[in-house]
């Protein structure tokens, strides 16, 4: 069930990148320093550019992209080959194929990767105020191409890799296209930076300090006059210029025309919820095995029992699988929304795709944080795949737009959209309702949204007049709740969907009581709200945590088979030290006086 993403192809979504992923050449390599690093992330997506057939394909399928980052980010804890390949395939050849597709443009440099494709938007000054950016691309009647120029040091673009490290390099830079003096918005310019001896002349590239995490060469890069031909200017309906230097578009908002350069954000969302999701189910699949191979001592002498044994240790990672089954369902739906929705519901959609986004990656976090805690010391070291994970699900939580930036802007929206949340006519009196009912507790979560989306719209209301800012501020808070418990609601409704469609029936029950637990744990912080509101009784309330205990202990026995279900390659779990056979870890062999 976690790889039906409707698709009818769970083969050729999954498959492929499963096998491929599994092989030798994708398993930790230590001692490499942070360039070495770096350039092995390109070394690895030109292998799976080789596994490709078709690249443009690729990069026009959001749901083979989504799977590939799912894949991608058990490897070296995700960082490395996840960024460049979300950068190269999506942000880059996907947009260039966005407007207009082909054309007469050649992208068999970037298919065939004797150039790598990067994305340079965000601006040391400019980040989540992108539209705001200052780099300029000046329209040139002589030469009929355009300069391009950093204007100030707070102009510079902040982040991509654009250093020579990976072979040669183009970019699409957004900057502000002016036409005799007049700005008309934002486009995106395809420019070289770089052949084999190095950047070109007039491109200026710093690279950052390395972080953990991501091994990629960040950089900050800055151009000086550099002239650009007139094919550089990336076009569609929402600019072109014609034969006389004149531009025309058929979106008149500059705001507009630079939402529609950028589209590709939106498919790079679902990349980073891809990556999240795949992060976390292989952090708890080795937090789980190394529980059953880690014995310590137990209640009487001499006694050794494994980890998991402890309720204090399977009842965490129990959440956390109950929280990733969830998330993969989320996922999944997220994705097939995302690729046959129609105009009409785009606004719908990207929205769904945003928020979904911030809560996977937030959740990814927790659960990869837990799953290193739960592993002890062993799990600090990179070899044993657990370290890096944290790091690179912060990366995630800030790319294709900081989550709580994302979070506002769909809280905003919430407010002023007719609710979806609605319980069913009850046929039994509230306190013979029963926490474990499925559509009990799926009732209650639409109830919390309700009362915390009305309580924002109070506060709005009740905000300074006049003040737009300050009317906001009063009303935020509570409009970032809406905007959690809606995904939590969003994330229920794709796994309740998973287990309808399940047909076997010891499966069914085993997803159905999962799913129970993640709404259980997910309500705890809004029984107070539906205890005031009359949702909730105060039996109800005092029960829901032995509930919750009650379900965690029957789910207990099966962590392994939750665990087992996420299908990660056998090759990479053994290749791990600390869960070889031994149980111990780093043991070149063993002495003969331990035999």
């Amino acid at each position: 069930m976690l790889f039906d993403d409707g698709s009818g192809d769970r083969e050729r979504v999954h498959g492929t990148w499963r096998e491929f992923f599994s092989t030798e050449s994708f398993r930790y390599r230590d001692g490499a320093d942070p360039s070495a690093r770096a350039a092995l992330a390109y070394d690895r997506l030109r292998e799976v550019n080789s596994l490709v057939g078709g690249v443009e394909s690729l990069a026009r399928d959001p749901r083979m992209l989504a799977s590939l980052h799912e894949w991608a980010a058990i490897v070296d804890g995700g960082g490395g080959l996840c960024t460049v390949a979300s950068i190269h395939y999506n942000l880059f050849l996907g947009s260039l194929l966005d407007h207009g597709g082909t054309g007469a443009r050649d992208l068999s440099d970037f298919t065939s990767m004797r150039r790598t494709g990067t994305f340079l938007c965000t601006e040391l000054k400019h980040g989540n105020d992108a539209s705001a950016l200052e780099t300029t691309a000046e329209y040139d009647h002589e030469s009929d191409g355009f300069i391009l120029h950093t204007p100030t040091p707070g102009a510079q673009k902040f982040m991509p890799n654009t250093s020579p490290i990976g072979g040669p390099k183009s970019a699409l830079v957004a900057a502000r296209l002016i036409v005799e003096g007049q700005d008309e918005g934002v486009f995106l310019f395809l420019t070289p930076l770089s052949d084999e001896q190095g950047t070109l002349p007039g491109v200026e590239v710093q690279l950052l300090p390395f972080r953990s995490g991501a091994p990629v060469d960040h950089c900050l890069t800055r151009f000086d006059q550099v002239r650009l031909p007139r094919e550089a200017l990336v076009e569609s309906e929402h600019g072109r210029i014609d034969e006389d230097g004149r531009l025309f578009s058929n979106l008149g908002n500059r705001r507009k025309r630079f939402l529609h350069s950028i589209g590709r954000v939106t498919a790079g969302k679902l990349c980073m919820s891809g990556a999240a999701v795949g992060a976390s189910r292989a952090a708890l699949a080795i937090a789980v095995r190394y529980a059953e191979h880690r014995h310590i001592s137990g209640a009487r002498a001499g006694q050794q029992v494994p980890l998991q044994a402890h309720r204090s240790h399977h009842g965490r990672l129990l959440d956390s699988l109950a929280t990733a089954y969830a998330m993969t369902f989320a996922h999944r739906e997220t994705v097939t929304r995302f690729i046959g929705h129609s105009p009409e519901e785009r606004e719908g959609v990207e929205r769904q795709v945003a928020v979904m986004k911030g809560w996977i990656t937030w959740q990814a976090r927790a659960i990869t944080t837990e799953c290193r805690e739960r592993c002890g010391a062993q799990a600090l070291f990179s070899a044993n795949g657990l370290a890096d994970f944290p790091q690179y699900t912060e990366g995630t939580i800030t790319a294709e737009g900081d989550n709580l930036v994302i979070w506002l802007k769909a809280a905003g929206e919430l407010l002023f959209q007719p609710s979806t949340e609605s319980r069913e006519e009850e046929e039994l009196p509230l306190a013979a309702r029963s926490l474990t009912d499925l559509q009990f507790l799926r009732d209650l979560l639409a109830d919390a949204e309700k009362l915390w989306r009305t309580r924002a719209g109070a506060a709005l209301r009740r905000g300074p007049a006049g003040d737009p800012l300050g009317r906001w501020n009063t009303a935020s808070s509570a409009a970032l709740t809406t905007v959690g418990v809606h995904a939590v609601g969003r994330a229920a409704d794709a796994f309740l969907n998973a287990v309808d469609r399940t047909a076997d029936p010891v499966a069914r029950e085993l997803l159905a009581q999962t799913c129970r637990l993640f709404m259980l744990r997910q309500l705890d912080r809004y029984t107070g709200d539906l205890l005031a509101a009359g949702r909730l009784t105060a039996d109800h309330v005092t029960a829901l945590p032995e509930t919750a205990e009650t379900v965690t202990s029957e789910l207990a026995p099966h962590m392994s088979t939750l665990a087992d279900a996420f299908d990660l390659p056998t090759g990479f779990l053994d290749a791990l030290p600390m869960l070889q056979d031994s149980g111990y870890g780093f043991l070149p062999e063993t002495h003969p006086s331990w035999t």
